[in-house]
């Protein structure tokens, strides 16, 4: 599967990675994607950790798990790959971004350049069986994405962190908030982004309070 991640994240991990919840995970990872499709690729399990390094965190933005149909999904939360039509919460987010940045909606849904410039796009789920939602969910990515959202929040000071949702706000309760900024609001999918989720404004109140602690603002 030339699964790999980020030396920096390995270092941080190392407790997970030993532990035997991990073992047990790792082993029904290799057989759900050895039986039949399986999403991200292999390699692009861990592209989050792998295009945003740990100490390059700026901010994190929690997802549930990637997409399930064919080519969407790159390891990054709410993010497809080029070429690849944008999901609706997606596109909720990009009229977000314009309404509170003015920035035009991009022609690709990659949110590559977020995780390049310190966004760690962290769904809860790792992988997913094509095809159907949450197939990989309780089998223990998240008791390790609780662990990324713990160290992030021990270990390091001033990130954002924006969670959009009630699943996304429960996993966050582990936040120190007061060593970080806490953004939370309804999901940006359409059954809620009308209620809540648009006129958030997180984006630019996330860029006002790095900038507040002398980190360089994300391009959105």
């Amino acid at each position: 599967m030339n699964v790999k991640i980020h030396p920096s994240w390995a270092t941080q991990l190392q407790s997970e990675f030993d532990a035997p919840y991990f073992k047990q995970l790792t082993d029904f990872v290799r057989h759900e994607y050895a039986q039949g499709t399986c999403y991200p690729p292999g390699n692009e399990i861990f592209n989050a950790f792998n295009l945003c390094p740990f100490s390059q965190v700026k901010v994190v933005i929690i997802g549930q798990d990637p997409y399930h149909g064919p080519g969407q999904a790159e390891g990054l939360c709410f993010s497809v790959k080029d070429g690849v039509r944008m999901p609706p919460s997606l596109v909720n987010i990009f009229k977000e971004i314009e309404a509170d940045t003015g920035r035009p909606m991009p022609a690709t849904g990659s949110l590559r350049r977020w995780a390049e410039q310190g966004v760690l796009l962290l769904n809860a789920t790792l992988t997913v069986r094509e095809h159907q939602a949450a197939s990989h969910a309780g089998h223990g990515w998240e008791t390790f994405t609780d662990a990324v959202i713990r160290q992030l929040s021990a270990q390091r000071d001033h990130l954002v962190f924006i969670l959009w949702g009630s699943y996304a706000q429960k996993k966050g309760q582990v936040i120190d908030r007061s060593r970080h900024l806490v953004l939370c609001s309804a999901h940006p999918s359409p059954l809620s982004a009308y209620h809540g989720f648009f006129g958030n404004h997180h984006f630019t109140l996330c860029n006002d309070y790095l900038i507040k602690h002398g980190i360089s603002p994300i391009n959105w």
